[in-house]
């Protein structure tokens, strides 16, 4: 199955400024008036899984690892090198769920392709030179449509630079899902998003390995914390508290339960989620670390096309996401051996799934990518209807997404069945609205 591509977003090379260029549009899309909003929050779902809101629930440290930017090369037949790095959500405080009581699990993400650098001149010039471009191509003036090319190529790969240039950061697209990560925590998982923008960077023509240097990355960052644990290797004394800069004090070390692993993976990294969970790639994982549940945010399709059926799997993806319609639960519906959870929100989009990818964020390149409809407020399903669907809000595309992503990890990685009828379809969650149609497969 070749891998999808949506506006040049999959691949580098010039098809990048087309992911660029949606800040020409922002204006547009962002007219799309937010009519479901939901307030924010710690997520309610049904039965134990209350505990995310209720009284007693531990605070959330936060810690990031940094082992360079070049740190790691995925390796033949991919070639480039990507950065070691990510933010960490975890139990702290006192009391039951505290990180020093017992042994939690441990849940790793992978955020999508997206620009690496946050040059916001460089975002600039390229939609002024996408702008330009359009008009010289109308008037047929071939010479000045070439020039614009030439500046939007030169912005394009400043955005897609890795390292980035001196005194432009990153785009710090691994903390796009802060908002998952510390309502995971509050249930007592260690969560760890990583950063992949070296993987980003050089990702352009290698559509056939990309997804395999994704899962190795996940796969590098789950034997980095088997190490932490036994209490070794390159991570002790590099998790640091980011208030301080100094050594984090979390006692990580002989308080994870590498039996009960949790991968989540949005766009191009729930590809490479799914990559690394894969029937035949189990013999990829770390020695002494077991994948059990396993989340595809709008999974982008993997070359191979290689079944997920031994893994719970759930699919979340948006009726208005461009990228792609939910695949993985027909591709793996007849064989599956383990659950499998379809959950389709409408009216929902790709970006929404990450705060740094979305307009309400002001971040380089943020913007609502979903097609506007006729209507204000509402966005052109993807779902082969190509009706008009009421769009989401960010707040609340978020919202669901934590309901059931809590939900399947609690379910998978704690054996709590009271969030069962959510997984299923037979409840709903608290304080969203009556958009999402789940489809649960059972084993067979």
């Amino acid at each position: 199955m070749a891998v999808k591509k949506h506006g040049g977003r999959a691949f580098g090379g010039r098809g990048r400024a087309a992911v660029l260029a949606a800040g020409a549009v922002v204006v547009a899309l962002t007219a799309m008036t937010p009519a479901l909003a939901v307030s924010g929050g710690s997520v309610s779902v049904p039965g134990a899984a209350r505990t995310a809101a209720g009284a007693g629930s531990p605070s959330v440290g936060r810690a990031v690892y940094d082992l360079g930017d070049l740190a790691f090369a995925p390796g033949a037949p991919y070639e480039g090198k990507s950065e070691i790095a990510a933010v960490v959500h975890y139990p702290d405080g006192p009391g039951e769920k505290g990180l020093a009581r017992g042994r939690h699990p441990l849940i790793v993400m992978q955020h999508g392709q997206w620009p690496t650098c946050a040059d916001r001149a460089a975002q600039n010039a390229l939609v002024k030179a996408q702008k330009a471009l359009a008009l010289a191509e109308k008037a047929g003036d071939e010479a000045e449509a070439a020039r614009q090319q030439a500046v939007i190529d030169g912005m394009s790969e400043r955005l897609w630079a890795w390292p980035c240039r001196a005194g432009i950061p990153p785009l710090p697209s691994s903390a796009g899902y802060d908002y998952l990560a510390e309502n995971l925590a509050r249930q007592g998982f260690v969560v760890v998003s990583m950063g992949a923008n070296g993987i980003n960077a050089t990702s352009g023509g290698q559509a056939d390995s990309v997804y395999q240097a994704r899962a190795a990355l996940v796969n590098k960052h789950l034997d980095l914390w088997r190490q932490l644990d036994a209490g070794k290797g390159p991570l002790m004394g590099k998790v640091k508290d980011p208030r301080t800069g100094r050594a984090s004090d979390a006692p990580f070390t002989g308080h994870l339960d590498l039996q009960r692993v949790g991968t989540l993976g949005h766009s191009m990294g729930g590809g490479g989620v799914m990559q690394q969970v894969s029937d035949e790639r189990h013999g990829d994982w770390p020695a002494g670390v077991k994948v059990k549940a396993a989340v595809g945010l709008a999974p982008t399709a993997t070359w191979e096309n290689e079944p997920v059926t031994k893994v719970p799997l759930a699919v979340l993806w948006g009726t208005c996401d461009q990228v792609n319609t939910g695949e993985y639960v027909k591709w793996n519906r007849k064989d599956n051996k383990a659950p499998l959870h379809g959950i389709t929100l409408t009216g929902g989009n790709h970006n929404y799934f990450n705060t740094q990818w979305s307009p309400g964020s002001g971040q380089v390149a943020g913007a609502n990518d979903a097609i506007p409809g006729e209507q204000r407020g509402r966005c052109v399903s993807q779902d082969g209807t190509n009706q008009q669907h009421q769009g989401l809000d960010e707040a609340t595309q978020r919202r669901i997404a934590t309901s059931y992503t809590v939900a399947f990890f609690r379910r998978y990685l704690m054996g709590d069945m009271s969030t069962q009828p959510l997984l299923t379809g037979r409840e709903k969650p608290a304080g969203v609205p009556d958009v999402v149609k789940v489809e649960y497969v059972k084993p067979h």
